[in-house]
């Protein structure tokens, strides 16, 4: 399957459903008052569909590549932070550990489409007529 646009890309939708999902239990009396918190979970859920989408609207694969790696690394920041979310008690353990799962699952396809764009050999739709179609996010 060809993907035309960001919101074709499974990892975006889910990073969506993620940022939904973080916005909602962050809304929670005590979460929402450590405005810190709060605001820098927020910002790592968004960071990583804004990278997303900014990375395929570049239209090269090297330049997608580059801002997987940040939306993957911001996966990684939002895990962390939701230990601390857990630490403050802001949190169930059992809320936790199920997007603890999806920010893992998450990171791993993307990955996957790191790897698969580096094997690919394509260059990107911008490089010219050849290179119009984009891959799909799966391996």
């Amino acid at each position: 399957m060809q993907i035309k646009n960001f919101e074709d890309l499974e990892i975006w939708k889910e990073s969506r459903r993620l940022t939904r999902e973080i916005y909602g239990l962050s809304k929670t009396e005590k979460f929402s008052k450590d405005f810190g918190l709060r605001d820098q979970i927020r910002r790592a859920a968004i960071s990583i569909m804004s990278n997303i989408a900014e990375g395929f609207e570049r239209g090269g694969n090297q330049e997608f590549v580059q801002f997987l790696y940040i939306a993957k690394s911001s996966c990684g920041e939002a895990r962390s932070q939701l230990y601390v979310a857990l630490d403050q008690k802001y949190l169930e353990q059992n809320k936790v550990a199920s997007l603890l799962i999806i920010l893992k699952r998450l990171s791993v396809m993307i990955k996957h489409l790191i790897d698969h764009l580096k094997r690919s050999g394509l260059r990107g739709p911008k490089y010219g007529s050849s290179n119009q179609s984009r891959p799909s996010d799966a391996p």
